[in-house]
Formats: C-alpha cells, structure tokens, sequence
C-alpha cells in the first residue's frame, strides 16, 4: 500500500497541517475541500492510521501525524531540489549571472572572486547589485538576479536555501575627537543612547518598522555604507562597521574603536550567506560564482 503513495498526497497532507483546515488548504492547493478530504483519507488508508482528528469544528493532527509532518516536509523539499536542479541543466549555461551582494561583504574577495569569474565564463555578462538589509534580498525576489549574499539582514526568507559562506568581523568606532572616544574600557548603553548613532537604511520596504543594532533615539540614517564611513571620520557620529574598511583608520588613529556594553541588538560581526530560490537554484555558472566565494573564504 505504501508503495502508491503520491507526492501530491504529501503535499496536501502538509497543506492542510499548516493551513488547520481541509477547506483553507483547498483554497492554498486550488481544489474542492471534497478532494482534499478524500486525498488525506486515502493517504491514511494507505499509512494505516489516521492523520488527523476529525472531532473537533477543526481537525487537529494525532500523534503519528505530527511524527509524519517532517518527514513529508523533508520528501516534498527534496522533490523540489530534484525538479529544479533538473530544469538547471536543462536549461544550460546562463546567459547572464545578475547577483545581489551585501555592501558589508569585503570587496577584496568579492573582487577576486569576480576576476576568476570573468576568466572562467568570459562570454557570460555578471550584473553585481550592491545593497544592505532587504535591498539585497528584494531584487531576487523580484526576479532580478538569482543569487543573493546577504549578511547584514539576518532573516533568510522561507521560499529560499542558504549557504554559509564566511564571516565578517564589524567595530563599533567613532572619530577621535568624539565624547565616546575619550572612555576607557566599557562604554554603556545609557551614554552610548545620549549620542548621534550612523546606521545604514534599507532601500527596500522589507524590514519596514525594524531596526537592527540600533541602540540610541537620535539616528542618522545612511543609504551608503561610503557616506557612513565619511561621516563617523568627521565625528558627526558613532556607529558599527566592517573591520575591514576601518582597520587603517583604527591603525592611524582617524577612528578609536568603542567597546560598548554587550548587548544582542550590536553584533561583534555578520555572518554572509549565499541564497537562492529554492524552485530557481543557481546554473552552472552561478553554482561556481559561489563555490569561489567559499574558497575564498578560506
């Protein structure tokens, strides 16, 4: 009996599991809740027990169901990776790679990566948007690009997959001309809140109403990560960046790193990942691109 198990009996098993109704998961799927009533009790037909309980106004997952749930989640996303790695080599080298790169990531090894791509696939155009928080995510969900190497957002969307790449360490500076500046040892929230912080904005309208590693009421917001890093050089604020880009400045003394009071809002680095589409991966020119960052990361 298990052998006739269909995918699609699956997929409306999960459906109606996080829907919580046989009619809410016919709108999702589509179907008449007739068909999603007799789909689910042909599947539990063939399991051998029942999926749900149908006692109450809703019907509720039974014990075996929920020990099932993930295992049809797992089955279901592996199908998915199956068709879509499929279509990918269908469909053969991309005509162009267009990527989404956060602005946090170190523009050595992007550079690198990009100058090894280009000898790879000199016949394939790479079109780089350089964005922060949700502007780097937007355009793969838009449609524009088909990789994604988030970092300072730290919220992968569900529809798609991810891929650690490396880490990258950040630091709280401000000029040395700054009150901030002339603190020794630990700086407090409370005195760090009484000063101007520099903080990237979001071009993009997906973290709308959130802040991240925002500490102080009086904020400058910067769509430029070059502009920040100006402005934290003049003393007009504090604010957090990529050691990368500040660590002649640190070594020069055009800018004193804080240590400001531990707190889970201002992160000690971010953490890069590669995403995608989980029903679009990347090509084969796109599955090196990453690969390559990985090594570089190294």
């Amino acid at each position: 009996m298990l052998d006739g198990m269909s995918m699609d009996q699956l997929r409306t098993f999960i459906a109606a599991a996080d829907e919580g109704s046989f009619s809410a998961a016919g709108r999702k799927l589509r179907r008449a809740q007739s068909v999603v009533s007799h789909t689910l009790a042909n599947l539990e037909l063939q399991v051998g027990f029942a999926l749900f309980d149908r006692s109450g106004r809703y019907p509720q997952l039974t014990e075996a169901g929920r020990a099932l749930l993930e295992d049809a989640r797992r089955a279901a996303d592996g199908m998915d990776a199956f068709k879509a790695r499929a279509r990918t080599l269908a469909q053969g080298l991309e005509a162009e790679l267009a990527v989404a790169v956060d602005v946090m990531f170190p523009i050595a090894t992007l550079t690198a990566a990009v100058t090894d791509f280009h000898q790879r696939f000199p016949s394939t155009p790479l079109r780089l948007y350089v964005e922060a928080l949700g502007a780097v995510v937007q355009p793969l969900l838009d449609g524009r690009c088909r990789i994604a190497v988030i970092g300072s957002l730290p919220e992968v969307p569900p529809d798609c997959a991810s891929e650690f790449l490396l880490g990258v360490p950040a630091a709280v500076v401000a000029a040395p001309n700054h009150p901030l500046a002339a603190i020794e040892g630990q700086v407090l929230r409370t005195e760090a809140a009484k000063h101007v912080q520099l903080v990237l904005t979001d071009r993009s309208t997906l973290t709308e109403g959130r802040n991240y590693g925002v500490l102080s009421p009086q904020v400058w917001r910067l769509a430029d990560l070059g502009a920040k890093h100006a402005f934290l050089r003049a003393g007009l604020g504090w604010g957090s960046m990529p050691l990368h880009m500040v660590e002649d400045d640190i070594a020069s003394g055009a800018l004193v790193r804080l240590e400001p009071e531990t707190h889970p809002l201002l992160g000690a680095g971010f953490s890069m990942h590669a995403i995608y589409l989980k029903d679009q991966p990347p090509g084969p020119a796109g599955r090196w691109f990453v690969d390559r960052l990985k090594c570089e990361a190294v």
